[in-house]
This record gives structure tokens, sequence and C-alpha cells, in this order.
């Protein structure tokens, strides 16, 4: 887990300390309460998980860029990342790969 903000704190709606939220730690004992309740109520409807996300339409996610006629598109070089962000980017597209919220693209050139 990661360290948070003092002004923020964990809560998990879960057994064994699953389910984790994020919430206020400024929060009075009844408003804490209150939240968690609300959370644990609807807790069906938190992204847990990038495969939770799967009922979201690929039309709300997908874009085009509508390009001039007369535009030409242009492949840019390859930037590098430092071995580390290239770590936690490979985790982030295998997990959207894996879900199938973005998918392989094949040039044929």
């Amino acid at each position: 887990m990661k360290p948070l903000l003092d002004s923020l704190k964990y809560v998990f709606l879960g057994p064994k300390e699953t389910l984790p939220v994020i919430i206020s730690s400024l929060l009075s004992c009844d408003q804490e309460e209150e939240l968690i309740r609300v959370l644990s109520d609807h807790k069906g409807a938190i992204g847990w998980s990038v495969a939770d996300l799967k009922e979201i339409s690929p039309t709300i996610c997908m874009h085009r860029i509508h390009l001039e006629d007369d535009a030409k598109p242009v492949r840019q070089m390859q930037r590098r990342l430092n071995p580390h962000m290239k770590e936690v980017v490979q985790k982030e597209v295998v997990k959207l790969l894996d879900v199938g919220i973005i998918y392989p693209i094949f040039d044929s050139q």
C-alpha cells in the first residue's frame, strides 16, 4: 500500500484487510462511520481492479482523432523511459490488454 498524506487514511471494507478505500482522516467518528456504511452498502459499484470495469462500453473510452483532409499522419521516434517507469507502464498496458479495454494494432508497413 502506498504511504498517504496525513489528512488521508486507509479503511478496509472487506474481511482480513481487503477492499481498501482511502478516506479523510479529518472526519468525525460519526461521519466516518456513516461514510464506511455507505461505501460498504455500495461496494459492488467500486472498481477494485481493472477487471471490474468490464461493463464500461468501449464507445465511452474510445476516441478518434479527426484530421484535416490534406493532413498527413507522421510517426514520431519512440522515446525512452527510465527502467523503473518502463516496468510500471508495461504492467499497466498488460492489465488493460487482459481486460480488453485496449487492443494491439498491427501496422502493415
